[in-house]
């Protein structure tokens, strides 16, 4: 399965009830056409599966069978125009593979953000603290005036006095500034402030530098993103990431075993059929960069704890204390 076509089935996951991916290149749902079986609600017998190279739907209930764009024309018009102008545009074409000639629409080019800050290793505070963290300086910036700073790009703050030095986390989809995380140096009642500069983008950080077609690691926040490949971080976000295109992803929760909002993110995953880590209890650290800064190989310690369904559920048992 290429990787448009496992895009844009994570893109429609979330209108496809009990959805869940069964093994690479194959894909289990109540089918949307017949609604599947009227008795037994739980009965998932629509299938997504790959065929000499080619993206298939198939239904064991009414016997529905055709191709992916068709599919998608059923389920979701608008995404299957988006998908029939990707796969155009990749080349596709062919008696296997037949898409409709995408409607080409012309927009005003939206001139792109960059953020006109310092790198955070220019700034000794700034490029001490990330380095003390085993972070690295230079993908992060400085804002001296953080309040000013983020009134010159968006109306956040209604006055600027008591501004401070905030270490400043790009958001970025599509090669565009679409927000920032302003992290603060000294004492704050705020650790971390949030800025949106377009509030339908997603608050997520790292979606422009993953493979959708490898397994997608999703962090708390971006500092441990960093430690970990193919990885992004929510930011405090509770989004659907199907809608980005990511159908394989593998939940990774900071080791806060009595913190009911963790515990409760961690079942409502587990519930999902998703992949989740549940940390062994003879690690003690808090979160991944505490982790690297006590010398784990951190990625060994996530590979060897990836659980879902039934065993999933009896990890999280004897791992959540409350």
């Amino acid at each position: 399965m290429d990787h448009i076509d496992s895009k844009f089935i994570g893109l429609v996951s979330s209108k496809l009830e009990r959805f869940k991916r069964v093994k690479a290149n194959l894909y289990n749902f109540r089918c949307p056409i017949c609604g599947d079986s009227k008795k037994t609600k739980s009965k998932t017998r629509g299938y997504l599966y790959t065929s000499k190279a080619n993206t298939n739907f198939k239904c064991h209930n009414c016997g529905a069978s055709m191709s992916l764009n068709n599919f998608l024309k059923k389920v979701d018009p608008v995404v299957q125009k988006q998908y029939a102008m990707e796969k155009f545009k990749e080349g596709f074409s062919g008696r296997n593979f037949v898409v409709d000639e995408p409607e080409f629409k012309f927009e005003a080019p939206k001139f792109k953000r960059k953020l006109k800050l310092p790198k955070a290793s220019k700034d000794p505070g700034a490029a001490g603290y990330l380095t003390a963290r085993k972070l690295n300086p230079d993908d992060f910036y400085f804002a001296e005036h953080f309040k000013k700073f983020a009134n010159s790009l968006k109306p956040t703050f209604e006055s600027e006095d008591h501004d401070e030095e905030r270490i400043i986390i790009p958001l970025y989809y599509e090669k565009n500034l679409i927000g920032f995380q302003g992290r603060s140096l000294g004492p704050s009642k705020v650790k971390y402030i949030t800025v949106m500069l377009d509030d339908d983008a997603p608050k997520i950080y790292g979606l422009d530098n993953i493979r959708r077609d490898a397994p997608v690691y999703i962090t708390e926040g971006p500092f441990d993103s960093t430690f970990i490949p193919n990885s992004i971080a929510m930011c405090g976000a509770d989004a659907d990431i199907s809608r980005w295109g990511i159908s394989n992803p593998v939940w990774i929760y900071d080791n806060e075993p009595r913190n009911k909002e963790i515990t409760d993110r961690i079942s409502k995953t587990i519930n999902s059929g998703q992949s989740v880590v549940i940390w062994p209890d003879s690690i003690d650290d808090k979160d991944i960069n505490d982790m690297v800064m006590s010398g784990l190989d951190v990625m060994s310690v996530i590979e060897s704890n990836i659980y879902s369904g039934l065993e999933a559920k009896l990890k999280f048992t004897t791992w959540k204390k409350i």
